[in-house]
């Protein structure tokens, strides 16, 4: 479960990470009303869970109140990576000297969470770590024992940070892992964190993701869940009885069981292609959950090219198939590419019951993926 920005930066506040003066509104009138508590120059920010959102044009800056008017008005409804912008948060304008970048999240090969502190903040971190990786110092933690303030020092100089903001670093860190263990985060991070020219911190930006799975744990963030949830795909997985996650990839993937779904997204990867999405549809591809699965992906915006990768077991390939066809008789039009692939129990008698005239057809996961993110990179051109 992602929280918006605000209510990330509501738990940073309250554990004495500096944030800028902010309100949160849902149109103009209230944000004029919020200005007078922010003042300007103020930053304003579109809600939303994705990232990308200055590149987007859901942040703006106001120097006045016209300013203000058009640029929350521009904001508010914006469709951003398929997310419509509901909320903006109003923030105090800060006059940053320096950006950086601090984070901690799971090493799962080393099997210990992990702080990460770069002086590139304010760019995209994982673009970083793939041009520039040895920007980042990083520091594991062992669970058993906790961080050491020690730690937190070593990462922060590793990475260049200024000496005489050291110990305010080394202090934002240390509270970021005690609310990293606190509230179950999966990640949570703070890009840019930034130094003012009078030498503060501040926290400009708010990162916090929460396991699922730990919600039991966390009933006052559950009672909230509805508000964070954001994605109205999300939400007709959640009643479909899919296990779906949103990506910002362009090739959609559907799957019965997670092994393959996974397996399917790291083969996109491999060939260059982004994944749009992890949908889980289970066992039994029947008509109906392939239907409900075609109607979630084909709704999201951000898909050029669709993949099927399906392993018939107690269920046979020729009756997946024929599910698969069903499925597509329902759809009024289908504007995707999209490539199937079958394996296991019937395959051989699945692939020729598919009706090839709409849809691909390969007979090994490599030849379909590649064949998918091909179909994705031609439509989007």
């Amino acid at each position: 479960m992602r929280l918006h920005e605000y209510q990330a930066k509501q738990i940073f506040a309250e554990s004495g990470i500096p944030t800028p003066e902010s309100r949160v509104v849902t149109d103009t009138d209230e944000a004029v009303h919020a200005i007078q508590e922010v003042g300007y120059p103020a930053v304003i920010k579109a809600q939303v869970h994705v990232g990308g959102r200055g590149k987007a044009g859901g942040i703006k800056f106001a120097t006045n109140h016209s300013d203000l008017r058009t640029t929350v008005t521009d904001i508010l409804g914006m469709d951003i990576k398929g997310y419509t912008v509901e909320e903006v948060l109003i923030e105090a304008g800060v006059e940053v000297d320096t950006e950086m970048y601090v984070g901690i999240t799971m090493d799962r090969s080393a099997g210990e969470p992990t702080m990460m502190v770069s002086t590139e903040g304010g760019v995209d971190i994982e673009a970083v770590a793939d041009d520039t990786p040895k920007l980042i110092a990083k520091e594991h933690i062992d669970p058993a024992f906790g961080i050491y303030p020690y730690q937190t020092r070593k990462v922060a100089y590793k990475a260049g940070i200024p000496s005489d903001t050291v110990s305010d670093v080394s202090s934002v860190l240390l509270t970021l892992y005690t609310l990293y263990t606190e509230y179950d985060a999966t990640d949570i991070e703070i890009n840019p964190l930034m130094i003012t020219e009078s030498r503060d911190i501040v926290a400009a930006d708010a990162v916090m993701n929460i396991d699922d799975d730990a919600l039991f744990r966390q009933s006052e963030l559950a009672a909230h869940e509805h508000q964070v949830a954001g994605d109205p795909l999300e939400a007709k997985a959640d009643e479909y009885g899919f296990d779906y996650v949103r990506l910002d990839g362009n090739v959609g993937i559907i799957g019965n069981g997670a092994g393959l779904v996974m397996a399917t997204l790291d083969l996109v990867d491999h060939y260059d292609g982004k994944p749009a999405n992890f949908l889980d549809i289970g066992g039994g591809a029947k008509a109906e959950r392939v239907a409900n699965a075609l109607d979630i992906v084909c709704a999201d915006k951000n898909v050029d090219a669709i993949v099927f990768n399906i392993f018939g077991g107690i269920t046979r390939g020729d009756e997946v198939a024929q599910g698969i066809n069903d499925a597509l008789s329902r759809v009024n039009t289908i504007s995707k590419d999209i490539v199937v692939r079958l394996a296991g129990t019937n395959a051989q008698e699945g692939m020729e019951v598919l009706n090839t005239d709409i849809v691909s057809v390969e007979s090994t996961l490599e030849a379909a993926v590649a064949q998918a993110v091909a179909n994705a990179a031609e439509a989007s051109q």
